[in-house]
C-alpha cells in the first residue's frame, strides 16, 4: 500500500461546520490514504452576524485555528500566522478561497516547493481584477497545479483563462448534509404554527441575502399577482428588508421575516414551506455561482422554483422548475400551479430529495475531490 498522503485544506468558510464537513468526510474517505489538516479562523465576521468555529461530532480532520484580520474585505481579508500553519510535510494544499483575494494568495506562498496547490473557485464571470486582486491572482495560479470549478458555468468561464488554461481541473459542486437537511413535516408545522399560521398554509419561500441581485423584486411582485392562498416566508436578512415590508403591508398576516437564523437552524424553516422560489437576476457584475439553498431545500424535500440565472439550472436539472428571470408573471402563473397542484409538488419533492442525495451529499463530493487528487498526484489528472 503506498505511503500515507497529506492533504491540507483551508478555506475561511470552514468556521462553518456545514462547510468544514467537506474536510471531514474527505479525511473519513480516505483514511489510510489520506491524512487531513483543516486551517479555519476561531471566528468570523459573517455577513449577519459573528461566527464562532463551529464544531463536529467526532470530527475526522484535525483542525488548525488560525486568526484572519481585516474580515470585513473580502477581498484582502487574510490569516494572520498562515506559514507556521500549514504543515511543511503536506503533499497537497487544497485552497477553498478565490484565487484573486489575499487570502487565496497567501496559501499559494505558503505551501511548501514539494506540495501540490489545488484552489477552488466559485468565479463565473470572466472579470478584469483590478490591482492587487489580479497581482493576488497570477501569483495563485502561477503556483497552482490544478483547480476546481464549483459548477460548470465557473469550468466554462475559466478554462481559457490565462493561468488556468491548460491546467488540470475538474467541476465538483459544493455538498449538503443530508442528514440534517432532512423532510421532517412535524418541524415544518411546528414553524407554521409559531407563525400564526394554519399547520397546513401554503407557503412560497425564500432563503438568502436580501439583495437586488437575489431578485427579491421580481418575487415580491410575482406574489402580488398569485391567486393562491399564499404565505410567504423570507429566511436571511439585508438592505432590502423594506422591500419585503411593503409586501407585508399589503398583505396583512400572509407575510413574515426571520432573521439571524443560524445555518444549522434552517432546516425546520426550509420544511415550513410548501415550495423555494430563487429568483435571482444576472446583472453586469454577477450571475449566481451555484445557489446552495436550492440543495438545502431539495435535501428537504421541498420542490424548488430558480431562475435561469448563472449555475442554477445546472444545479436543478429535472428535479426542479427552471423559469426565465426578471418574469414575474410567469412566477405568479408557475407558483399558482405549484400550489394548487399536491401530486406534482410529491414528484418534485422525491426528485429533489433524490438529487441531493446521489449528486450533492457530502460523502459523494468528498470521495470526487479526492479522486481528482489521487490523478492529480499520480500523474492522471488532465486539463
Amino acid at each position: 500500500m503506498p505511503a500515507e498522503r497529506h492533504l491540507v485544506t483551508a478555506g475561511h468558510s470552514y468556521v462553518v461546520a456545514g462547510n468544514r464537513r467537506l474536510a471531514h468526510e474527505m479525511a473519513v474517505a480516505g483514511r489510510g490514504r489520506w491524512r487531513v489538516t483543516a486551517i479555519a479562523p476561531p471566528w468570523f465576521a459573517g455577513d449577519l452576524r459573528s461566527i464562532p468555529l463551529e464544531p463536529i461530532e467526532g470530527e475526522a480532520s484535525d483542525v488548525r485555528p488560525v486568526r484572519m484580520r481585516w474580515q470585513r474585505s473580502p477581498h484582502l481579508s487574510h490569516y494572520a500566522s498562515l506559514a507556521a500553519a500549514v504543515p511543511r510535510d503536506a503533499d497537497l494544499v487544497h485552497a477553498w478561497e478565490e484565487p484573486y483575494v489575499l487570502a487565496g494568495a497567501q496559501l499559494a506562498r505558503a505551501a511548501s516547493a514539494r506540495a501540490r496547490v489545488v484552489f477552488a473557485t466559485f468565479q463565473n464571470l470572466d472579470k478584469r481584477y483590478p490591482w492587487p486582486l489580479s497581482a493576488f491572482e497570477r501569483a495563485s495560479m502561477d503556483r497552482a497545479d490544478a483547480w476546481i470549478a464549483f459548477g460548470r458555468t465557473v469550468e466554462d468561464t475559466l478554462a481559457r483563462r490565462r493561468g488556468y488554461e491548460g491546467k488540470p481541473h475538474q467541476a465538483i459542486p459544493p455538498g449538503v448534509d443530508v442528514a440534517r437537511f432532512r423532510p421532517d413535516a412535524a418541524a415544518g408545522r411546528d414553524v407554521r404554527r409559531s407563525l400564526g399560521w394554519p399547520e397546513d398554509a401554503l407557503v412560497v419561500g425564500y432563503l438568502g441575502r436580501f439583495v437586488a441581485e437575489k431578485g427579491l423584486a421580481d418575487l415580491c411582485a410575482a406574489l402580488a399577482q398569485v391567486r393562491a392562498p399564499w404565505r410567504a416566508l423570507f429566511v436571511g436578512g439585508g438592505p432590502l428588508d423594506a422591500e419585503i415590508e411593503r409586501l407585508s403591508a399589503a398583505h396583512s398576516g400572509r407575510v413574515k421575516i426571520a432573521s439571524g437564523v443560524a445555518h444549522g437552524d434552517v432546516p425546520p424553516w426550509l420544511n415550513a414551506m410548501t415550495v423555494l422560489c430563487a429568483p435571482s437576476r444576472t446583472t453586469a457584475r454577477w450571475r449566481e455561482q451555484f445557489g446552495r439553498m436550492l440543495i438545502e431545500a431539495m435535501a428537504c424535500g421541498i420542490p424548488v422554483v430558480a431562475s435561469d440565472s448563472g449555475e442554477m439550472p445546472a444545479v436543478v436539472a429535472d428535479a426542479g422548475r427552471i423559469l426565465p428571470e426578471g418574469s414575474p408573471g410567469a412566477w405568479a402563473g408557475e407558483i399558482d400551479a405549484i400550489l394548487a397542484d399536491e401530486a406534482a409538488r410529491r414528484t418534485l419533492a422525491a426528485a429533489g430529495r433524490e438529487r441531493a442525495v446521489t449528486e450533492f451529499a457530502w460523502p459523494v463530493v468528498a470521495r470526487r475531490h479526492l479522486a481528482f487528487f489521487d490523478a492529480l498526484m499520480d500523474g492522471g489528472a488532465r486539463p
